[in-house]
């Protein structure tokens, strides 16, 4: 069709799953397309300069990559059913939560689908059939065998060692079981119908929760309304109404957001740190900022946990800042009072360090 879009990714993508429901609650025409060795290694790099997923490529034939700016993008070209609220207190909790669920559960999702043999024969029986589609499924497996090796290869760097795996497996159950309790209320994370915020989640809570094998059964078919809202969500359901009145965020959320200023916002600043850091290096020293710096300690439920640091996280974090001073005076009070009363007043006005740019799926000095 002509005006039919094509995302490629795989359902075993953490980021392939945010776009999909996107793309499928605002009702844009797309093929659904696996992506095979060839794309992966040789059209990727060619047209997006990268080998990840997924890519979106329009009808006019451009290749997007990078959900944050796919959506933004699209947002653009189908104002229809918008997923950013229009009313500020909502439209930064939503845009937090996508920070918080594109990178404070990257370390949860990759433990729960690596630290379990039985979803690696998932991954290497779906990675294989989409790599080598033409090819006898047993030299499938052993070539995603490679894909298997290098994203396990990642594990330590995002802090998913054994000495923190109690860590992480008591913050996920926490937080799925406040999930749980909210979904009894709500159809979605800020009301009756999607934002953002829950395309985000559904990333990691569909692709690796909600589908590899051991964390479907253990953690989320014990929760029904998690379980219903993740089916809701990546389906691209509508819901059964709007997002609450007088820019008002649900009671039930409280630990989300607890979450997102105690917990996310510590992290954040130890990568500001390292960055401005790195910033003041002579330019001959400097080069270009790595994707992984070195490790942060912040709060991960009743203890602390330690990771790589990502600049990516904080330029996602510079982006909520320029919205939110993009507000004029009377929004802008409405935030500050929510933010005051989280405990984190000047969460948005601080500085955020150096300032960054997005250059594909890196965060680079401006």
């Amino acid at each position: 069709m002509k005006n039919t879009y094509r995302l490629y990714g795989w359902h075993l993508s953490y980021f392939s799953g945010k776009a999909r429901a996107y793309l499928r609650y605002k009702g844009i025409p797309f093929d659904d397309v696996a992506v095979n060795a060839w794309t992966l290694l040789k059209r990727f790099p060619k047209k997006t300069g990268a080998t990840a997923m997924p890519v979106v490529v329009t009808p006019e034939g451009e290749w997007l990559q990078d959900t944050t700016a796919i959506i933004e993008q699209l947002e653009r070209r189908h104002p229809e059913l918008p997923v950013m609220p229009d009313t500020p207190v909502q439209q930064m909790a939503a845009m937090m939560i996508e920070l918080w669920a594109d990178e404070y559960w990257i370390p949860p999702a990759m433990h729960y689908r690596w630290s379990y043999p039985e979803n690696e024969r998932l991954f290497l029986t779906e990675a294989g059939r989409a790599l080598l589609p033409w090819a006898p499924a047993f030299i499938g497996r052993r070539v995603a065998q490679r894909s298997a090796r290098l994203l396990k290869s990642y594990l330590p760097g995002v802090g998913v060692t054994p000495a923190q795996q109690p860590i992480m497996e008591a913050w996920t159950e926490a937080m799925l079981d406040a999930l749980e309790a909210h979904f009894t209320r709500h159809d979605y994370l800020l009301g009756g119908r999607p934002t953002l915020a829950d395309f985000a989640l559904a990333g990691p809570l569909y692709a690796h929760l909600g589908r590899d094998p051991w964390p479907k059964r253990e953690l989320i078919a014990p929760r029904p309304e998690l379980a219903a809202w993740i089916a809701r969500a990546h389906g691209g359901e509508a819901g059964s109404g709007a997002l609450l009145a007088d820019d008002a965020l649900p009671e039930t959320l409280a630990p989300v957001v607890a979450s997102v200023f105690r917990e996310l916002l510590p992290m954040l600043e130890g990568i500001r740190d390292q960055v401005a850091a790195y910033a003041e290096r002579p330019p001959i020293e400097r080069g270009r900022l790595p994707r992984m710096m070195e490790a942060v300690r912040f709060p991960m439920g009743e203890t602390s946990f330690e990771r790589g640091a990502m600049p990516y996280a904080l330029w996602m974090m510079q982006r909520v800042q320029a919205a939110y001073r993009s507000l004029d005076d009377t929004a802008r009070g409405q935030v500050d009072a929510w933010l005051a009363s989280q405990g984190a007043a000047d969460a948005l006005s601080r500085d955020w360090g150096p300032p960054l740019q997005r250059k594909g799926l890196r965060a680079e000095l401006a």
